[in-house]
């Protein structure tokens, strides 16, 4: 059975999940399983969506609920202090605007003490070369949930290629739909499934 939590968000009660998410870090429960918690609610959303029971009006409704309670949670997540490890530059590439995982990689990447420069949604590739030219840095997340994004995320590690800076720059993808075929079509160094997976990718190769 699905968890209290999870049924909240995907029955769109935003009261209720928030609540939810309040009473359950007052009570000392992992942030990350939290999360987790709210993921599953998502994806019950999608499955209803796929199923004809929900519209594009309720998808929106389920990512606001998603996003604040990310936002709550994020707090929760501090800093180790000492010096910052790497720059890493992120954004939802062009064409898509869908910023939830995205913004949930960056708060995990901040509280794991990187630099990290958010470019927002719909980013251009000529942005992240601009911005990887500007900040230094080392590591580059392409995010997207639409299956139009894969031209796109391809068009943006070849415009790092063009711009001579590669291969000195990782590039990792992830997203709903982002598979081991879509890294490869990229041609991005590897794939998150998830949050955590992108600061373990990081930790690789910035060395953290």
């Amino acid at each position: 059975m699905s968890d209290q939590l999870a049924v909240a968000i995907s029955d769109l009660e935003e009261q209720k999940a928030l609540k939810l998410v309040k009473e359950r870090l007052e009570a000392g429960v992992d942030p990350l399983a939290i999360l987790s918690d709210c993921r599953e609610g998502m994806t019950l959303v999608g499955q209803r969506y796929q199923a004809g029971e929900y519209f594009l009006s309720e998808l929106i409704m389920a990512g606001e609920i998603f996003k604040q309670a990310n936002q709550i949670v994020g707090a929760q997540f501090t800093a180790a202090g000492g010096p910052t490890r790497g720059a890493v530059v992120i954004g939802t590439v062009k064409g898509d605007i869908h910023d939830i995982g995205k913004d949930l990689v960056v708060s995990m990447l901040k509280a794991a003490n990187y630099a990290v420069h958010d470019l927002g949604v719909d980013v251009a590739p000529e942005k992240f070369v601009e911005t990887v030219k500007a900040t230094g840095a080392t590591v580059v997340g392409l995010s997207g949930l639409l299956t139009i994004g894969f031209e796109a995320m391809r068009d943006t590690v070849a415009a790092l290629g063009a711009a001579g800076l590669r291969p000195a720059v990782k590039v990792m993808v992830g997203g709903g739909p982002v598979t081991e075929q879509v890294r490869q079509f990229a041609g991005a160094d590897a794939m998150g499934s998830d949050a955590q997976a992108a600061v373990t990718l990081c930790n690789q190769w910035i060395g953290g």
